[in-house]
């Protein structure tokens, strides 16, 4: 069944679906509950399952997700919401040094079957403290799966697979998509952790992306159409594992790469993305490949500041035309 709703329509649905499927599952984190969540996403699920399966949690993250990690090793199935991706430097040292690394240090017999989501991203003018793109971090720490769903359909299909999966898994909701719209099919099958979907095919450039800046490069891709410029858009979807084949795939076809990347660039994840295809299709590159990041600033709270920061369509309008007269 298809049915057109928010971003955060559909994340609030894997949600209660997954809840009324399994006893084990619950929420835990700050405002959660009496307030509905810091982005309304578990509005009016205190009163649909109580208060012991969604819990308001003091406002220590350490504590919490320590807590989260407890109750994973112990059979549960804890979905924990960090509000925004900066409060999670709070609880680094329990998300790296523990729930990525028990089962390796317990010689494979722990499994932390544990999901984390947090709100990501600028564009919201919440200041330099509320804004960071901090999932490419996170992509660095082996034991984590780190997803980044751009779409109605992956925002719900990504709780259910990060619920069935037995490791750690951190998912990123950018925080501008809560209201955006979209189809979602109930009865499609999800895609698969670390396989990246091609959103548009083209034969000029490939351009890689993820989140909030996959309908950036649409548009981009769309003005670009109309001067010759063919674009293939790559969502990544997830950033830990890279589906290095796909971008292999069409890097071959197309001969020319850019990745647009809402962290900022220095130590990004899509310098690890250029890194791979230097190691793996150095000779399929016809010119030199381009990026688009944030701006290497904290982020601006005034508007017009915060919007120059991050990347735009018209950035990578600029950036494809760059890498065309390359040739």
């Amino acid at each position: 069944m298809n049915s057109t709703i928010t971003y955060r329509e559909a994340v609030r649905q894997a949600i209660v679906q997954a809840m009324e499927k399994d006893q084990r599952v619950f929420l835990m984190g700050e405002d959660v509950g009496h307030y509905g969540g810091g982005y309304a996403v578990s509005m009016g699920l205190l009163a649909q399952f109580g208060s012991e399966r969604i819990i308001d949690t003091p406002l220590s993250e350490s504590a919490f997700t320590g807590a989260g990690i407890g109750a994973a090793l112990g059979g549960m199935r804890p979905i924990v919401e960090i509000m925004t991706v900066n409060f999670s430097l709070l609880a680094l040292d329990q998300i790296m040094n523990n729930a990525a690394n028990l089962l390796h240090m317990s010689g494979g017999q722990f499994n932390v079957p544990l999901v984390i989501r947090m709100a990501t991203g600028g564009g919201k003018q919440l200041g330099a403290q509320h804004s960071h793109s901090l999932e490419g971090w996170y992509a660095h720490i082996p034991g984590l799966k780190v997803l980044t769903p751009s779409s109605v359909q992956d925002a719900h299909d990504m709780i259910v697979l990060a619920l069935a999966d037995p490791d750690p898994v951190l998912i990123f909701e950018n925080a501008i998509l809560y209201n955006k719209k979209g189809v979602l099919d109930t009865q499609a099958l999800p895609l698969a952790i670390g396989k990246a979907k091609v959103e548009r095919t083209g034969k000029d450039i490939t351009l890689i992306t993820y989140g909030i800046s996959v309908f950036k490069a649409l548009e981009a891709a769309e003005t670009l159409s109309h001067e010759g410029i063919d674009i293939e858009v790559i969502d990544l979807r997830s950033l830990r594992p890279l589906d290095d084949e796909t971008i292999m795939k069409s890097v071959a076809k197309t001969h020319r790469v850019m990745i647009v990347d809402e962290g900022w660039k220095s130590g990004s994840i899509s310098a690890e993305i250029m890194a791979r295809i230097n190691e793996q299709a150095f000779y399929e590159l016809d010119a030199p490949m381009g990026r688009v990041c944030t701006i290497e600033v904290p982020i601006p709270y005034a508007a017009h500041l915060e919007q120059a920061a991050l990347p735009q369509a018209d950035k990578i309008v600029a950036m494809a035309k760059k890498i065309m007269e390359k040739l």
